[in-house]
């Protein structure tokens, strides 16, 4: 299995076995252990699927999970998390479980960008403010907490093309550090036409914020969400159901972007995540 979005057994094989899975076909085993399914290792970034009995309760670190009507839930691994993930799940017939899952640390490396315009690097003052004010906004849609199930149903790449920037990587802007890179970098001909990757609903969509340009965020369900940057043309609008496969809008290189490209990023709730861990068709 490729990556970490761990598809899981269909709900009669899982709750018959009643065994823990492990996320990669190298190590997947079986132990009659536990009664809730989840890999047995991450890597850090990783988007990670569990399943339990339906009207199980699940925390992950004494913070509660969402779990869907049947048992499914999902939580992220963060880019410097060091912790194993620690998962209590209470069962509805009160047997109570404790399942670790470790987590690989990963190295990343630096990624020197030249080229993009100085005031994106070190604003003044105003343009400073309108960011903060942006990326608060941005920020504020991430705290949803859906009860759809579209994270379950699978993803797909949104575009063919180039993988020109990899998630994690210590960005260092016309020589000035910056935050780690928070997503994907795909780049392709201006006007390309972006799919949604997941089902979901759109739940941002602004054509012009100064760091990001053109920027969707659609909302999966649990708190589990896509972001789309540097989009040249916007062709959805908050509060729209879009499907797999929808078109959303066309690659550009709006905001802070030395060319065309799209940014892909995933998140859970503020948690950025890796997209390229994800269960992906192959390109």
């Amino acid at each position: 299995m490729r990556g970490a979005l761990h598809r899981l057994l269909p709900p009669g094989t899982l709750l018959a076995c009643a065994f823990v899975l492990s996320g990669t076909s190298d190590d997947a085993r079986a132990t009659p252990t536990h009664r809730t399914a989840l890999p047995e290792s991450v890597q850090q970034g990783s988007l990670v699927f569990g399943r339990t009995r339906p009207g199980s309760t699940v925390a992950l670190h004494g913070k509660a999970l969402r779990v869907s009507s049947d048992g499914r839930f999902a939580f992220g691994v963060g880019r410097d998390e060091v912790r194993n993930a620690r998962v209590d799940v209470a069962l509805p017939d009160g047997t109570r479980e404790r399942i670790d899952v470790a987590v690989k640390k990963r190295d990343w490396p630096v990624e020197r960008v030249t080229g993009v315009p100085q005031k994106t690097v070190d604003p003044p003052p105003e343009i400073a403010a309108r960011i903060a004010r942006e990326q608060a906004a941005v920020a504020a849609e991430r705290n949803r907490d859906d009860d759809r199930p579209d994270l379950f149903n699978g993803f797909i790449w949104p575009l063919d093309g180039r993988i020109s920037g990899r998630f994690g990587r210590q960005r260092i802007y016309n020589g000035t550090p910056g935050a780690p890179h928070s997503g994907t970098d795909i780049a392709a001909p201006q006007g390309t036409p972006i799919r949604a990757p997941a089902a979901g609903v759109v739940v941002f969509a602004d054509a012009d914020l100064y760091l990001t340009g053109g920027t969707v965020l659609i909302d999966h369900g649990h708190g589990v969400g896509s972001n789309f940057l540097h989009l040249s043309k916007l062709d959805v609008a908050a509060g729209q159901r879009v499907e797999q496969g929808d078109v959303i809008g066309r690659v550009g290189a709006t905001g802070r972007a030395t060319g065309p490209h799209l940014h892909w990023g995933l998140t859970w709730f503020q948690t950025r995540l890796d997209p390229q861990l994800l269960e992906l068709p192959p390109r």
